[in-house]
């Protein structure tokens, strides 16, 4: 189930990852709906594909195989063909019928129904008018302005850039470097960065460049702790309450 202790967080807005991975399979509306009805979560994080027919799902890696034990590559199938797959819950199998891959629009309507931030993960490089069309989507979802995008591809982090220039949108990085610290002071983007490798030396560095700090992924009260007291921006989580 997950470590449930509380923290203070203060200042510091947590993010369900993947929804509430920490309860339900991640990336599924069970998910969305549990981080949505929970108060302590400022946002709900989710990875976006593209699919065959020019759709856009919600699932974490490219292939399906991880999350329903069927083996189909997310972007050379079609929306149809992704939506017929049972998915496993987190707790094991059998694959149950009412759990499916969730389309981007599933994922904003929750997100939107419970007053939630969308962390929404470009979770492959995408040509600009593909990031056009997700924003689009988003934009006629009335949910735009409660929408953070953030990728591990500076293609995308570009994108963004070119058509929201000041848009809330964090780069995705495993480690504070000079190039990372370029790239994110030139297209003036936050940060959002895997915890283990952030001293303290690094993360004062971040905030000494007056961008916003996202730490993933802490699901250990004392980590989290250390960040809220230092200042971080975001902690995001799979259960972390």
């Amino acid at each position: 189930m997950g470590n449930t202790v509380k923290i203070d967080s203060g200042k510091t807005k947590m993010i369900a990852h993947q929804g509430l991975y920490g309860l339900e399979r991640g990336n599924t509306n069970m998910a969305f709906i549990a981080a949505g009805n929970r108060e302590k979560y400022f946002g709900i994080e989710t990875d976006v594909h593209r699919t065959a027919d020019g759709k856009y799902v919600c699932i974490h890696d490219s292939n399906t195989k991880s999350v329903s034990g069927i083996d189909m590559d997310v972007e050379s199938s079609t929306f149809n063909e992704l939506r017929s797959i049972c998915l496993i819950p987190t707790y094991g199998e059998p694959a149950r019928p009412d759990i499916r891959i969730p389309s981007l629009q599933d994922y904003i309507n929750i997100c939107k129904f419970y007053g939630k931030k969308s962390i929404l993960e470009l979770k492959t490089p995408l040509a600009d008018e593909y990031v056009k069309e997700i924003i689009d989507i988003i934009s006629g979802l009335g949910h735009l302005q409660d929408t953070i995008f953030i990728s591990f591809h500076t293609q995308d982090m570009i994108a963004v850039r070119k058509y929201l220039p000041d848009h809330p949108a964090q780069f995705l990085t495993g480690a504070w470097n000079e190039d990372v610290k370029k790239f994110v002071l030139e297209n003036h983007v936050d940060i959002d960065i895997a915890y283990p490798g952030v001293t303290k030396e690094a993360f004062d560095d971040m905030k000494a460049c007056g961008i916003e700090v996202n730490v993933w992924t802490i699901d250990d009260p004392e980590i989290a702790r250390k960040f809220v007291e230092w200042g971080a921006d975001y902690i995001t989580s799979n259960i972390l309450e």
